[in-house]
């Protein structure tokens, strides 16, 4: 079980602006016959059955379009897929598969969709790796999900575009 830090520890500072969270007062006083000192760290919980990842509640980072520390919730739909691309800072490309029934041929046919995801820096994701992504409000232009679970590749050698329906 992670536990939340209740001395405050400086977060990551790698950008160019200064790093804190909202919710947090770095500065506050020391509390005199306090029983319970509330912890330096936002963290809560999505909800709809998704674990807390322990690196949210013991790591540093900042980032506001988190799900577990930052200011976004989730809702709408929950959706799975493979990871196909992690070149951008913080943001994946997901594909999804699914089969479409052709009626006149009595058959399907393969087709996929790509969606552009915000990962959270709580989740080492790889190309690959399948992840669970919650529906959310548009973070950006293309990005309106965030990755909410993560399970690592089980075979490295399969590769992009080979099909895989969960």
């Amino acid at each position: 079980m992670a536990r939340l830090p209740t001395v405050y520890k400086e977060c990551d500072q790698h950008e160019k602006a200064y790093q804190s969270q909202a919710a947090v007062f770095v500065a506050r006083k020391r509390a005199i016959g306090a029983k319970k000192q509330k912890p330096m760290r936002f963290v809560r919980a999505v909800g709809l059955g998704i674990k807390t990842p322990d690196a949210a509640i013991e790591a540093n980072f900042v980032d506001k379009k988190c799900p577990f520390t930052g200011n976004v919730s989730i809702r709408g739909r929950i959706l799975k897929g493979v990871v196909i691309s992690t070149k951008m800072k913080r943001t994946i490309i997901v594909r999804r598969d699914y089969l479409h029934y052709i009626t006149k041929y009595r058959r399907f046919e393969k087709r996929h969709k790509n969606l552009s995801a915000h990962c959270s820096p709580a989740f080492p994701v790889k190309d690959g790796d399948v992840v669970t992504v919650g529906q959310c409000r548009p973070l950006s232009k293309t990005v309106r999900f965030n990755v909410v679970a993560h399970e690592p590749a089980v075979h490295a050698g399969t590769g992009k575009k080979t099909f895989r329906v969960f």
